[in-house]
C-alpha cells in the first residue's frame, strides 16, 4: 500500500513524488514514456534550449566583425548540434532517476489507469494507494483539417529532431513554441514566415512589450503574417502548400514552403486514464477543475499542472506539486499565481509576471508604470544587445502589479520582479536597492524610478 501513486514523471510529477518522499510518505511514480522528464525534458523546454543556444553560437558567428574578430571556413554540424541536445536530454534524465533511487521514490514503468479511487493499475498489475496524483501534462493541439505526421507537417517534438535545415519553414501560431523554434530554424539559415490569427505575437504579453519582441525578431530575419487564419496545409510535387485567408476579409493566399510547425498551443492529457467512469469532472477544455487542495471532484484524486486550470508552465506544475503533497502531508501547501513568470526564450528574450498593462485598463485598475530602454543602458551597449525594454506597473502607492521585460537575459531578470511581487514590495525598495554597474538589472531599477518619476539616465 503507497500514501501516493504520482501518475507523471514530468516537472509537476517527479518534483511532486520526491518532495513526497522527502515528507515520509510512500511513493511510487507511474512513467510510461520509457524515460523520466516529461514532455519538457525529453521533447519541449530542454531540448529547445539547447537548440537556441547551440544556434545562437552559430548565429553570432556573422555579427563578429564589428567586434574586430574575423571568423572564416565556418560551418554547421547539424548532426552534431542534435547530438549534443540529446546528450544534455539524456543526462537530464538519468539525473531525475539518480534522485528517485536517493529520496526512494519508486518508479513503476508503464502506462496507468485508475480502475478505482485508491487503485492505479500498471500493466497487469493493480496497486493500492491513499492518494493519486494526476500529472500526466499535455501535448500540442491539433489545427483542425491539418495532419501532422512529423516528417513535413510537424509539431514541436518533429521540429526539435529535423535532418537538415528547412528552405522554407512555415510556422502557424506565434506564440512561444512557435517563435522559438521559428529562431533556431532562422538562425541555421532557414527562410521562416510566422502565420498567425490575431493581429500580433505572443498573445497574453504585454502589448508594448509584444510590439518590441516583434520589432527585434524580424530583425533576426523572422517574417511575420498576421491576422491570418490557415485554412489548409496540401502537399504537392514542389513541397507543401499552405493556403491562408486574411481575418475579416475575402482575400486567400498561398504560401509555398517545405515544411511546417503547427504550434498553436497545448492542450491536457487527460484521456485514457478511466476518469469519465469514476466521475471525475473535466471540463470542456478537457483541464481538472480541483479545489484549493488540487482534489478533483472525486475524493482521493488529485492533479496538477497541465492537467488543471491556470499558465501550462513546467515550473508552474512544480508548485503545484510541491504545495499539494505538503497539504497531503498535513503542512499548509500555496501557490501564488499573481507571481508565476513566464519567459520566452528567443532573442530577446521576453519576459513577465503579474498584470499587463490591458488587463489592468480593463479592469478599470488605477496604476502607474515606468520603461526604460536597453539602448540606454551601459551593459547592453558595451554587449551590443540593445534591443527591448524593461516596464514596470505599479499601483499609485507604488506596489508592483506586474513587470515585463524585452531584452537579453530578460528571463533572469525578471526573478528580482517576481521576488519583489511575491514579498510586496514598493517601486521605492527595488529603486533604493544597490545594483551592480555595468549590469542589465540596473535596467530594472531604472524602470522603477521611471515610474517614480526620477529617472537618472532616461
Amino acid at each position: 500500500m503507497f500514501d501516493l501513486i504520482v501518475i507523471g514523471a514530468g516537472p509537476g510529477g517527479y518534483v511532486a513524488a520526491i518532495r513526497a518522499a522527502q515528507l515520509g510518505l510512500k511513493v511510487a511514480c507511474v512513467e510510461g514514456r520509457g524515460s523520466l522528464g516529461g514532455t519538457c525534458l525529453n521533447v519541449g523546454c530542454i531540448p529547445s534550449k539547447a537548440l537556441l543556444t547551440s544556434s545562437g553560437k552559430y548565429a553570432e558567428l556573422s555579427h563578429l566583425a564589428a567586434h574586430g574578430i574575423a571568423v572564416e571556413g565556418a560551418s554547421l554540424d547539424l548532426g552534431a548540434m542534435m547530438a549534443r541536445k540529446d546528450k544534455v536530454v539524456g543526462d537530464l534524465t538519468k539525473g531525475i532517476a539518480f534522485l528517485f533511487k536517493k529520496n526512494g521514490v519508486e518508479l513503476l514503468e508503464g502506462w496507468a489507469t485508475i480502475p478505482a479511487a485508491g487503485q492505479v493499475k500498471v500493466g497487469d498489475t493493480i496497486h493500492e494507494t491513499k492518494s493519486i496524483l494526476i500529472a500526466t501534462g499535455s501535448e500540442p493541439t491539433p489545427l483542425p483539417g491539418v495532419e501532422i505526421d512529423e516528417t513535413d507537417v510537424l509539431s514541436s517534438t518533429g521540429a526539435l529532431a529535423l535532418d537538415a535545415v528547412p528552405e522554407h519553414l512555415v510556422v502557424i501560431g506565434a506564440g512561444v513554441i512557435g517563435l522559438e523554434l521559428g529562431q533556431v530554424w532562422a538562425r541555421l539559415g532557414a527562410k521562416v514566415t510566422v502565420v498567425e490569427y490575431l493581429d500580433r505575437i505572443l498573445p497574453g504579453i504585454d502589448g508594448e512589450i509584444a510590439k518590441l519582441a516583434q520589432r527585434a525578431l524580424s530583425k533576426r530575419g523572422l517574417k511575420f503574417q498576421l491576422g491570418r487564419a490557415v485554412k489548409a496545409v496540401e502537399a504537392g510535387q514542389s513541397g507543401l502548400s499552405v493556403t491562408v485567408e486574411r481575418v475579416g476579409k475575402d482575400t486567400v493566399d498561398t504560401i509555398e514552403a517545405d515544411k511546417v510547425l503547427v504550434a498553436i498551443g497545448r492542450r491536457p492529457v487527460t484521456r485514457g486514464l478511466g476518469l469519465e467512469a469514476l466521475g471525475v469532472e473535466i471540463n470542456e477544455r478537457g483541464f481538472i477543475p480541483v479545489d484549493g487542495s488540487f482534489q478533483s471532484s472525486v475524493p482521493g484524486i488529485y492533479a496538477i499542472g497541465d492537467c488543471v486550470p491556470g499558465p501550462m508552465l513546467a515550473h508552474k506544475a512544480e508548485e503545484d506539486g510541491v504545495a499539494c503533497v505538503e497539504g497531503l502531508a498535513g503542512l499548509q501547501g500555496h501557490v501564488d499565481y499573481n507571481t508565476v513568470p513566464g519567459v520566452v526564450y528567443t532573442d530577446p528574450e521576453v519576459a513577465s509576471v503579474g498584470a499587463t498593462e490591458e488587463a489592468l485598463k480593463d479592469a478599470g485598475t488605477d496604476y502607474i508604470s515606468g520603461k526604460f530602454t536597453f539602448m540606454a543602458n551601459s551593459r547592453a551597449r558595451s554587449t551590443g544587445e540593445t534591443d527591448g525594454a524593461v516596464k514596470v506597473l505599479a499601483s499609485p502607492d507604488g506596489v508592483l502589479l506586474g513587470a515585463h521585460i524585452c531584452g537579453a537575459h530578460g528571463g533572469d531578470l525578471i526573478a528580482e520582479l517576481v521576488l519583489a511581487m511575491a514579498k510586496g514590495a514598493t517601486l521605492t525598495d527595488v529603486a533604493a536597492s544597490c545594483h551592480a554597474h555595468p549590469s542589465m538589472a540596473e535596467a530594472v531599477k531604472e524602470a522603477c524610478l521611471d515610474a517614480l518619476g526620477r529617472a537618472i539616465h532616461a
